[in-house]
């Protein structure tokens, strides 16, 4: 049902298998699920309930009165955290599925059109890798297609950028499977 990893000395990321916690909570509704799963697996990670979650008000989560950067993403059977005690950081999971060749054109620049070729798995990860520097950014002003930049990959390895006014970096991020999802997290700033 969950699973917890340390990625580097000051990343830890956590996996929550959704349709297992919603099973032994079938009190909460429904629309309460994610929180309560975020909940859940924030105290596992922390290894206290000693946090408080909020939100700004671009809807970035954070920790009240603490140092560490989080991203918590969400999709289906799945919900994924990652913390980050040095860097800003994101995270998103997306179930593999072939509804993104028809939204391809909201999220595409033609150099990613070119590489990704309508092949469903590169799709998914380029919008993956895009939501987790969204995610980064924190505010909602970027779009996807001006702003964010994902340089072609082979492999787990991904470098994308934000441009956005005086806002231009680029980050390393990890591209993995789990089960039937892609998994995208930000590593670092490069």
């Amino acid at each position: 049902m969950i699973n917890i990893r340390i990625i580097s000395p000051f990343i830890h990321l956590g996996i929550l298998d959704m349709a297992a916690f919603s099973q032994s909570r079938s009190n909460i509704p429904k629309r309460g699920l994610e929180k309560a799963g975020s909940q859940f697996l924030l105290k596992e990670m922390l290894k206290t309930e000693d946090f408080e979650l909020n939100y700004t008000p671009a809807n970035k989560p954070f920790l009240k009165a603490r140092t560490e950067h989080i991203s918590i993403s969400h999709s289906h059977d799945k919900l994924v955290i990652i913390i980050n005690e040095k860097e800003n950081t994101g995270i998103d999971i997306e179930l593999i599925r072939d509804k993104v060749l028809k939204i391809q054109h909201k999220f595409l620049n033609q150099p990613e059109v070119e590489f990704a070729k309508n092949n469903v798995e590169k799709l998914i990860t380029i919008w993956a890798a895009k939501e987790a520097m969204y995610k980064v950014y924190g505010l909602k002003e970027l779009d996807f297609k001006l702003n964010l930049f994902v340089e072609e990959f082979d492999g787990a390895v991904i470098f994308g950028k934000i441009d956005i006014g005086s806002f231009k970096k680029r980050y390393q991020l990890v591209c993995e499977n789990v089960d039937d999802y892609k998994m995208v997290y930000v590593l670092n700033e490069v």
